[in-house]
């Protein structure tokens, strides 16, 4: 927690010499983990990149509330609107355009309305990408750096909330279609006849089955997530971490579809005792359907939440310029080492937490 309560029931501020004790050893941690990422990725040949906080567009997530700021400039009518980033995805693809091939940063990314024991409104976003790569590719990269960050923690098995998790076993590969049938006893591409418009009737019928019912006014994605939290992410990454692949292809608005499946997009997410740790697509490089698609998400984004986001031209530019075969991953670094560290709250292992008034 970022304040405890004193004897004389005062609160102390994280940065008291008490709290920063409390937190010491979760911070060498964080502290050994952060040198053997960057090992990691330099053994790789990976240029280490560092993209501004400020964009355009902070990212077309439709749910993802941005900070907005105004940029100023000399003369007062010299103004613009510009957003802190929710990931620094845009700009690292446009360098994949410009030619870069192995990239990663580790980014400071602040989403709004986010905050709990995992959550935290600023926090740290370690983001690769490579050209020519597969999210196969991707996968033994994950492997290879849990294992490396675990190893330099001096950290033989994850816990978090009562789970266990053994980074040094084999790691379980399952589909979410797979997912669905074992936890929820649900079919769910039976209920996508059409892929990019799944039936919300017939994933409703089947989640009132097993005892979640559908809420006035849920779509189709509020029923799939309802089910992937209760239901199926509590099992993952049990005794071993889990990879969570092929994804429907209406649920990966940046991820290529699959060659061989259309149904399904090039999308995994990696789990941890039941914590998910990163997002990982074969990046869409068509830049019509990317423009239909962002046109969508932010056409739902209006009618739910009453306001969009912009689209960052220039990443539009850099698409039709021509991104590369590529695949990118996006994974928390702050909760990759709570688990390294053995806590579970994410400001355990923040030096100086967002403070509020």
């Amino acid at each position: 927690m970022t304040l405890a309560t004193t004897a004389a029931g005062g609160r102390q501020p994280w940065w008291h010499p008490d709290q920063l004790a409390r937190r010491g050893s979760c911070l060498r941690t964080r502290g050994r983990v952060l040198s053997a990422v960057r090992a990691f990725f330099d053994s790789r040949a990976f240029v280490e990149v560092d993209t501004p906080a400020l964009q355009v567009s902070p990212g077309n997530e439709v749910h993802l509330q941005s900070f907005a700021t105004d940029l100023l400039g000399p003369h007062p009518d010299d103004h613009s609107r510009l957003y802190l980033h929710t990931s620094p995805e845009f700009a690292m693809k446009k360098l994949l355009a410009g030619g870069m091939a192995r990239i990663f940063q580790l980014a400071h990314v602040f989403r709004n309305g986010e905050r709990s024991a995992t959550h935290h409104p600023e926090f740290s976003m370690l983001e690769w990408y490579r050209a020519g790569a597969t999210t196969a590719e991707l996968m033994t990269d994950c492997i290879a750096l849990v294992r490396a960050a675990a190893t330099a923690a001096g950290c033989r098995r994850f816990s978090f909330r009562g789970r266990n998790c053994d980074p040094f076993k084999d790691w379980q590969v399952v589909t979410v279609a797979q997912s669905f049938d074992e936890f929820a006893g649900i079919d769910l591409l039976a209920t996508a006849p059409d892929p990019a418009v799944p039936d919300v009737a017939l994933l409703a019928a089947a989640a009132e089955r097993i005892g979640l019912p559908a809420h006035h006014g849920d779509r189709w994605e509020d029923i799939f997530f309802r089910v992937l939290l209760e239901r199926i992410e509590p099992n993952l990454g049990d005794g071993a971490p889990t990879i969570l692949t092929d994804y429907p292809v209406s649920m990966a608005a940046l991820a290529r579809p699959k060659a061989d499946d259309p149904r399904l997009a090039e999308r995994f997410e990696l789990y941890a005792c039941g914590l998910e740790l990163a997002n990982a697509f074969g990046e869409l490089t068509d830049p019509q359907i990317q423009r239909r698609r962002f046109a969508a998400d932010m056409d739902l984004q209006e009618a739910l939440y009453g306001h969009r986001t912009p689209i960052d031209p220039d990443f539009l530019a850099a698409l039709d310029f021509g991104l590369p075969d590529s695949a990118g991953i996006a994974l928390g670094f702050d909760r990759l080492v709570m688990l390294c560290a053995g806590t579970d709250e994410i400001a355990d292992v923040l030096w100086a937490p967002v403070a509020t008034a």
